[in-house]
C-alpha cells in the first residue's frame, strides 16, 4: 500500500484507513490499527470522528466504508464531463466488437474505470464504475503509462520488483518499460490474460490538444472472444474511438 506524507498527518492516516478497508473489507478497531501500525489511541479517536463525519460506519465491532462514499463518487464521476464524451465512441467500438468496452483514466497509482458500454453478449466481463486496475498488467495501465516522463513511470512504479497477477503478468519494471516502448510504437496496447486469467484487453490512448494522453479506451474479453486472428482488427477499432474522443475533447 503506497504511503503519501504530507503537511497533514491526519488526513494522510485517514487516506490509509480508506485504503485498508476497500481492500480488506470490514476490519476490527485491532484489524486496523495493527495493519497499518497506528498508534491505538489516536487511531481510536480518529475512527470516532470518521463514523461521525458518516465517511465509515460501525456495526459488531467492525468498521465499512461509509455510504458517503458512494455518493460523492458518483457526484465525482458525474461531474468528469469526459464520461458523457466517450459514450458515443464506447458504443461505436463496442458494436464493432460485440465486447465490453471502457474509458479509463490515471487517478495515483492506478487506472480507474470512469465509462462502460456493456458487451451484448450472454458471456461477459465482471466490472464497474470506478473499478480500480493495476497500471503494470492492465492494457489501460500501460497505455496511461507509455507516453509519461520516465522519471513519471519510475514514481508510480518504485520499485523494480513488480506484483505478479497471473503467470502472464510482467514482473519487473525493466521489462514493463520495453514492453510501454512497444507501446508507443504501435500505438495501442495488449493485456495478455496478465490482469486476469483468461482475459484479454486492448487499449489506446485519448490525446488532449497538447498531445497529452488523458484517458484511454479498451474493450475487453474472454480469449475465445478475441482471437489472435482479430487483434489486429480490434485494435485499429480501439484506436479509432480513442481518436474519436479525442477529437471531441479538443
Amino acid at each position: 500500500m503506497s504511503e503519501i506524507a504530507t503537511q497533514t498527518p491526519a488526513l494522510d492516516k485517514s487516506v490509509r484507513i480508506f485504503q485498508f478497508l476497500l481492500q480488506n473489507g470490514a476490519s476490527t478497531y485491532s484489524q486496523i490499527y495493527q495493519g497499518l501500525s497506528l498508534p491505538q489511541s489516536s487511531t481510536s479517536t480518529l475512527l470516532a470522528s470518521l463514523v461521525a463525519h458518516g465517511l465509515l460506519r460501525q456495526s459488531e465491532g467492525k468498521y465499512f466504508l461509509g455510504l458517503m462514499f458512494y455518493e460523492l463518487g458518483n457526484k465525482a464521476i458525474e461531474q468528469f464531463n469526459i464520461k458523457e464524451l466517450a459514450i458515443e465512441p464506447l458504443t461505436y467500438l463496442r458494436d464493432q466488437t460485440q465486447l465490453a468496452c471502457h474509458l479509463g483514466i490515471l487517478d495515483g497509482q492506478s487506472a480507474i474505470y470512469l465509462a462502460k458500454v456493456e458487451s451484448p453478449n450472454a458471456i461477459m466481463i465482471k466490472s464497474w464504475l470506478g473499478k480500480r486496475l493495476s497500471l503494470h498488467t492492465s492494457s489501460l495501465g500501460k497505455v496511461l503509462l507509455a507516453w509519461l516522463p520516465e522519471e513519471k513511470i519510475d514514481q508510480l512504479l518504485p520499485e523494480e520488483k513488480l506484483a505478479v497477477k497471473t503467470t502472464k503478468s510482467i514482473s519487473t519494471r525493466t521489462a514493463f518499460k520495453q514492453e510501454l516502448a512497444t507501446v508507443r510504437q504501435k500505438g495501442w496496447a495488449f493485456d495478455n490474460g496478465e490482469d486476469y486469467d483468461g482475459v484479454t484487453c486492448i487499449a489506446a490512448p485519448v490525446f488532449d490538444q497538447r498531445g497529452n494522453v488523458v484517458a484511454a479506451i479498451s474493450t475487453s474479453g474472454v480469449v475465445f472472444q478475441m482471437p489472435a486472428e482479430k487483434i489486429a482488427q480490434f485494435s485499429e477499432h480501439v484506436i479509432c474511438a480513442a481518436n474519436m474522443l479525442a477529437e471531441k475533447i479538443r
